[in-house]
């Protein structure tokens, strides 16, 4: 069943420049397509956390964006630290509590100090999809995933939670940038319960690291499972393996 949105927090109640764009954007959202939200409550209420979704469309971000919303906290993402270079797309960024990060040289995936320090003091979170680009699967089952939210949760000590959705690709086919509208599409997002990662240590090494991401993306392929009702492969698709380039921060 889809829930009510909750009526706690202080990020969606406060007024901000966010108030704007939810204003925006969930409208006409709500009005192409059918989105039931579940265990919204599994979103911290308050605190700093990393959110870490399936990413199958180029409309993923949106639809994150307004479960999280409803889920009572403020949607921040990490985004090109270019952009926030650029007069006025920069401010808006900004304003809406964006965060950069380098995406080339010995800084690329890098969280700046600042921004670390803002998500820890000011108890914010960040969402952060760890297959770092849309996944390459031909049954779009999240395929294997990158370490950039493993790091930041193991760097920062951060509870990373799981999430996934399906149904946005009849909104928005896989690698399209055009909506589709009929018939209308429904989509479905999930939250799990916190990924445990306590017995990896504040800062891991490699291992660490690999063995965190595998935890992530198993969390978020058993949600995808009971979404679809489907089994998923036993082994995550791996784009190398297949010829395939990627892109993405991590």
């Amino acid at each position: 069943m889809a829930e009510r949105r909750r009526r706690r927090g202080t990020e969606t109640r406060r007024p901000s420049l966010l108030w704007l764009f939810a204003a925006l954007l969930i409208p006409p959202l709500k009005g192409v397509a059918t989105i039931r939200i579940r265990d919204g409550h599994k979103v911290p209420a308050t605190g700093a956390f990393i959110l870490s979704p399936n990413h199958m469309s180029n409309i993923d971000p949106v639809v994150m964006g307004y479960a999280v919303w409803h889920a009572g906290r403020a949607p921040r993402f990490l985004a090109k630290a270019s952009l926030f270079r650029i007069p006025v797309v920069g401010s808006l960024l900004h304003g809406i509590g964006q965060i950069p990060v380098e995406r080339g040289g010995a800084a690329r995936g890098a969280l700046p100090l600042s921004a670390a320090k803002r998500l820890i003091e000011e108890g914010q979170g960040v969402i952060v999809y760890p297959e770092g680009s849309l996944t390459r699967d031909p049954d779009l089952w999240p395929m294997r995933g990158k370490t950039g939210a493993a790091r930041l949760a193991l760097e920062l000590g951060l509870p990373v939670v799981p999430a996934a959705h399906w149904g946005v690709q009849g909104l928005m086919p896989v690698n399209s940038t055009r909506f589709t509208l009929s018939p209308r599409p429904s989509i479905d997002v999930v939250f799990g319960d916190p990924v445990d990662l306590a017995d990896l240590g504040r800062v891991g090494d490699r291992a660490a690291l690999n063995e965190a991401t595998d935890r992530i993306m198993a969390a978020i392929t058993r949600l995808e499972e009971g979404l679809r009702g489907e089994t998923a492969p036993p082994e995550r698709w791996d784009p190398s393996k297949h010829g395939q380039s990627e892109t993405g921060r991590f």
